[in-house]
């Protein structure tokens, strides 16, 4: 029966290939010269955030240095809407909550393929270097771009990292080091091969000790600790060889290699500060991708990926011997769109994506080696005017489970629609007003399903709907000639989410707990960003940067203890501000990140609550050239006020730190 609806499920996306594959070869030689020239248009970051149908937030890498960004959990810090899970140091495990929804919910896209970790669900985003990020957005619902795999609307919200492009011949050379022995050599170079390949290839180390010091209370007593076990050294590579025969036929192979060996610190106790945990983290990933215009009104695009990865745990604490697992994951995954022009204001897509995942373990006690073939199908209109633009899409997602042994879960098969509209309101000025609808789902993870002693085969999907209205205004002024160039943005979103058969661990006994379907969620919230840009004079000029989220996330399951309690660990206040002045001399940027109290469980016991905290930044900066090669110097005080926090309970933040960083570019 599951070999039929394997088949079944295959059907559809087989057509599809050999349908576009028949319509390739259909179009004659002399296309080439009736194809229309390529017109290239230019438009930033913030142009595209302000017109997006949904929530559309991006930083780009000037960004990371105009406003003094140090790292990735830093720059994920400064867009709103945003929980993040920080485990406590460099290097320290990330991952990110996008509106309450649970980081399960948030799909992470590289370089326009979706990354994936089927044994938990969630992406450690601390694997990728801001050092090789030219931009960061995210997408809440759906974007505006319907040419795209299936799998990248398959999320409740996209957090989407690109990776610079080879357009010159070009190295960099990099060096930051700060406190606690952070020590990151960073190097990358790009070179053309004739005109339409290109060559490039990074890559990195990081070594840090993490040995810094926090305190703990008591009562009225007070201790001071250096944190224990929490060396942890990395190493990131990349290889990318691209090709561009023009702006509309263009390809991309990326090798990616992660090895990372870290010591894992555990809870901070009060009496006892020791642990022996460790974690051997390896990820491998081949990707090929590309897009050709097929036909005057046909394009393609096109990827292939496959995905590798290692975990192996240690703890000689452990009773009675060295409890030691270790897991292997692997993951082949294919994936076309076929983009149809109907007219200059409507585009169809067709997307459809196949991906098979595994896992195995060395205790077969934990898992039955769990195996799930995946299909996705999405079918996108767009329509699109001067000052309107509207977007539908339909996702069918049908997954199919299987295990080598024990107990598989149920098959899942969903229909998902979701809808976009945005509205220039003048035709002069850029006010645009927004509103969209999604209705999504996740499957669960393999942990959730099938763990010892913790998986349930029987669990459901979370099923989730949102809906967004949404207000965006951006205007360029001046008030002298000495001024121009002066710029503000604004965004304002409301929005409703509600998450339906939430997935909550709860105990079967003393020792045993188990997944069961029982939570329902609500979350009310708002995102507000602003941006100014003031030029005081031709060389002087400030600029402001800041976010405000309001979220109310609570337990809306009938007869709860917890109901209308807000989850655990989302704050129901958070944002960021930046202040930069650049100069002649030093540039000079003052930043803050600040997050209201939480609470680390369901139920909001007693003397639990982590507070609030404010992490304060400087970062000074310059720019210049030596011998003809440019250089860049930077000195970053990070958490200013040296203020003792959590983001997880008892696992304490660092204090105030330093840090350099030297950078040439030839």
């Amino acid at each position: 029966m599951k070999d039929y609806l394997i088949k079944k499920a295959l059907l559809p996306l087989v057509c599809s290939l050999s349908a576009v594959c028949g319509l390739r070869a259909q179009v004659p030689a002399r296309m080439k010269s009736d194809t229309l020239q390529a017109v290239t248009v230019t438009s930033t970051l913030r142009d595209r955030d302000m017109r997006s149908a949904a929530p559309h937030f991006s930083l780009s890498s000037s960004d990371f240095d105009t406003f003094g960004v140090t790292d990735i959990s830093d720059a994920l810090h400064r867009l709103p809407g945003i929980t993040l899970r920080d485990y406590g140091g460099a290097g320290g495990m990330k991952t990110v909550s996008v509106r309450g929804l649970g980081a399960s919910h948030t799909a992470v896209v590289y370089d326009g393929v979706a990354l994936s970790d089927c044994q938990s669900g969630q992406i450690d985003l601390s694997r990728y270097s801001l050092d090789n990020v030219a931009a960061l957005s995210l997408i809440v619902g759906d974007g505006d771009n319907i040419f795209q795999p299936a799998r990248n609307l398959a999320s409740a919200a996209a957090m989407v990292i690109e990776t610079p492009q080879p357009e010159k011949d070009a190295a960099t050379a990099l060096m930051r080091i700060g406190a606690w022995g952070y020590t990151n050599p960073f190097l990358s170079a790009t070179k053309h091969l004739g005109k339409k390949w290109a060559l490039t290839a990074m890559g990195e180390y990081l070594y840090v000790k993490n040995d810094y010091p926090f305190t703990l209370k008591n009562g009225r007593t007070t201790v001071t600790h250096n944190r224990q076990n929490n060396m942890m050294k990395s190493g990131h590579g990349e290889l990318n060889l691209s090709y561009s025969r023009n702006a509309e036929s263009t390809a991309s192979l990326k090798l990616y290699f992660y090895d990372n060996s870290r010591q894992l610190p555990g809870v901070a106790r009060y009496y006892v500060n020791e642990n022996m945990e460790h974690e051997h983290d390896c990820n491998i990933f081949v990707q090929l991708q590309g897009r050709e215009r097929l036909s005057k009104r046909f394009s393609l695009r096109y990827a292939g990926k496959f995905n590798y990865a290692m975990t192996d745990y240690k703890d000689p604490f452990y009773a009675g011997n060295i409890k030691d697992h270790q897991y292997w994951q692997r993951e082949w995954y294919a994936t076309a769109a076929l983009l149809y022009e109907v007219s200059r204001r409507v585009s169809l897509d067709y997307s459809a994506d196949y991906f098979y995942n595994n896992i195995t373990g060395s205790d077969l006690a934990d898992y039955g080696d769990p195996l799930r073939h995946s299909v996705l199908q999405a079918l996108s209109v767009r329509y699109a005017t001067g000052r309107f633009t509207a977007i539908g899409r339909l996702l069918h997602s049908l997954y199919i489970n299987k295990v080598e042994r024990g107990r598989a879960a149920e098959d899942i098969s969903h229909l998902s629609p979701s809808v976009s509209l945005s509205y220039q309101l003048l035709p002069r000025e850029r006010l645009f007003v927004r509103a969209s609808y999604k209705d999504i789902f996740r499957a669960p993870s393999f942990n959730e399903l099938y763990y010892f002693h913790y998986g349930s085969p029987t669990l459901n999907p979370e099923r989730t709907n949102q809906f967004n209205l949404g207000v965006t205004w951006s205007r360029d002024y001046a008030l002298s000639e000495a001024t121009r160039g002066s710029s503000f943005s604004l965004s304002l979103d409301a929005y409703i989410a509600n998450v339906k058969d939430k997935i909550v661990a709860v105990p079967y006994d003393m020792f045993v707990w188990s997944n069961i379907n029982m939570g329902k969620v609500k979350t009310i919230g708002m995102d507000v960003t602003a941006s100014v840009t003031q030029r005081l004079s031709e060389r002087h000029t400030l600029l402001f940067a800041g976010n405000y989220t309001l979220q109310k996330v609570r337990d809306r399951t009938p007869d709860s203890p917890s109901y209308d309690l807000q989850l655990p660990y989302t704050p129901e206040h958070s944002g960021s501000v930046a202040l930069t002045w650049e100069n002649p001399w030093v540039n000079l940027a003052v930043h803050d990140v600040m997050v209201s109290s939480r609470w680390p469980n369901i139920r909001h016991y007693k003397d639990t609550m982590l507070q609030g905290y404010n992490e304060l930044g400087v970062t000074l900066s310059r720019d210049f050239t030596w011998d003809k090669v440019r250089c860049s110097l930077r000195f970053d005080i990070k958490n200013l006020l040296n203020e003792q926090y959590s983001i997880v309970a008892f696992y304490p933040m660092p204090g105030r730190a330093w840090m350099v960083t030297v950078k040439i570019n030839t």
